[in-house]
């Protein structure tokens, strides 16, 4: 597992009670006082941290390369996830991927961002950022869904869309203005959640829901930190401080009114503890999910609709 830098001191001690454990099992020594003491001292010490985050210390959990992916969270919480492929025009795009699944036995189509775990899975789906095929695979499967009444849930890890040449040539910007115009107008629940990154486009791309959730150490922002610095500042080593000002953290966007809810995760976040986060959010979506149940396919719309035509705030001086 990857370290973060500010839990180098946590490490340290950790370090120190595994070198007691060995010394007391060489020796023959009883240590176990001194590894209790050393024990409760590296607890305490993370909890102080994790009161006292920093937000470039969200950034790199948000970013940590063992946060659970879209897939992990469908083997660990759901039944039955079968994945639907394709475009149907001609592509699948592997940074994006969706099926059918069951949540405590009832039906849900999952749609998300995927990342890979190492630079061999990165290479397959695109370092999680998507072309314009993803999304368009993304609305198919989110139509199939309204078709038949099945509610939607989406998972967002993404650093944003591909911004390279190919996906310009095959209609990125239209392919995403599309899914906002479409997914507006879906007959069934959607909750959106952002696990990871949620960065511009590419996150909104599939994330225009009924409710939108935020994991505790996830941002969401209308462009990556580096890329709002750079422009600012032409320097993109100030990310912490356009991080800062652009209030990209879940407890800033909470009281904003931007999103509708945070998803605790275990103490030293989702890398941490795979199936607690993935119970934890399950838990989040079911109970989401039952608030819409109940809504008409117009009501719904009309939530949505009035969701995002509200959201911001504006000073007049």
């Amino acid at each position: 597992m990857a370290d973060l830098k500010f839990e180098k001191p946590i490490k340290a001690i950790h370090e120190k009670i595994e070198e007691l454990k060995k010394l007391s099992l060489e020796s023959g020594m009883n240590l176990e006082k001194e590894i209790e003491s050393f024990e409760k001292q590296a607890e305490d010490y993370q909890n102080e941290i994790y009161s006292n985050l920093k937000i470039e210390d969200k950034l790199q959990i948000a970013r940590h390369s063992d946060r659970p992916n879209f897939l992990e969270y469908m083997d660990l919480m759901c039944e039955d996830f079968v994945e639907l492929h394709g475009d149907r025009m001609g592509c699948d795009d592997r940074a994006i991927i969706g099926g059918l699944a069951k949540l405590d036995g009832k039906p849900i189509m999952f749609v998300g961002t995927q990342k890979g775990k190492n630079t061999k899975e990165n290479l397959e789906y695109n370092f999680g950022m998507p072309q314009p095929q993803g999304y368009r695979k993304a609305m198919r499967l989110f139509e199939h869904a309204s078709k038949f009444g099945i509610p939607i849930v989406t998972l967002v890890d993404t650093p944003g869309a591909y911004p390279g040449v190919s996906a310009e040539a095959t209609g990125q910007g239209i392919a995403i203005a599309m899914n906002l115009r479409d997914m507006a107008k879906l007959k069934v629940p959607v909750i959106s959640i952002i696990t990871g990154e949620g960065c511009s486009g590419g996150a909104l791309g599939i994330a225009v829901a009924n409710e939108v959730l935020m994991l505790e150490y996830s941002y969401y922002t209308v462009i990556s930190p580096e890329g709002c610095a750079s422009i600012l500042w032409r320097d993109s080593s100030l990310a912490a401080t356009a991080a800062d000002a652009l209030k990209i953290s879940a407890q800033d966007l909470l009281k904003l009114n931007i999103i509708d809810g945070i998803v605790k995760e275990p103490m030293g976040g989702a890398h941490h503890n795979h199936q607690e986060m993935a119970d934890n959010l399950k838990k989040s979506i079911l109970d989401s999910l039952k608030k819409y149940s109940k809504m008409s396919a117009t009501k719904l719309k009309e939530q949505r609709y009035n969701k995002y035509r509200v959201m911001g705030e504006f000073i007049e001086q």
